[in-house]
């Protein structure tokens, strides 16, 4: 059974990649400013797996229908309005191994948020038929929101078969 180190390797003996010599001194641009201004700078995007993408998609969505019953008055308008981005957004920041979770967590994260402006009175079952009319009312919403993830998962995805098809250049 072959042993791995545990302590790093010589300089000598470390591959080429990884030697390294004294780093050159960074000089400043004239007057002291960066020569690399910061809209040049790529932000890093965030990678969400599938749970964290429906975790996301929840929360945000939650957040949403707790601001449209502040401020609006439990209007499942402006809360689907509120969805459309959601979606898009869960889908846009997925890994791209869980593209596929992308259009199952989104319609969960619409019926998770449609309870606190649901309307529905007294108790459990109040409650839940409240839900219910709400989800079956504005299907449309539902139904739009993800269409929106679902088309913008199978975009990345062709995008990403395309990049892999496509020969490399040295």
């Amino acid at each position: 059974m072959e042993q791995h180190r545990t302590r790093p390797a010589p300089h000598s003996q470390r591959p080429p990649a990884q030697r390294r010599g004294p780093r050159p001194a960074t000089l400043p641009a004239q007057g002291g400013r960066d020569p690399l201004p910061t809209y040049g700078r790529r932000t890093p995007r965030p990678r969400l797996t599938g749970l964290g993408g429906g975790l996301f998609a929840c929360a945000g969505m939650l957040l949403a229908g707790g601001l449209c019953w502040l401020l609006f008055g439990s209007s499942l308008f402006v809360y689907g309005l509120l969805f459309l981005p959601v979606a898009a957004a869960t889908a846009l920041w997925v890994r791209p191994a869980d593209l596929i979770t992308a259009p199952i967590t989104v319609p969960i994260a619409f019926a998770a948020g449609v309870w606190p402006i649901s309307g529905g009175s007294g108790g459990f079952g109040g409650q839940l038929m409240g839900l219910v009319s709400a989800l079956s009312l504005h299907a449309g919403w539902l139904y739009a929101g993800t269409l929106v993830a679902a088309l913008i998962a199978v975009v990345r995805k062709a995008v990403l078969i395309g990049r892999r098809r496509l020969p490399r250049r040295a």
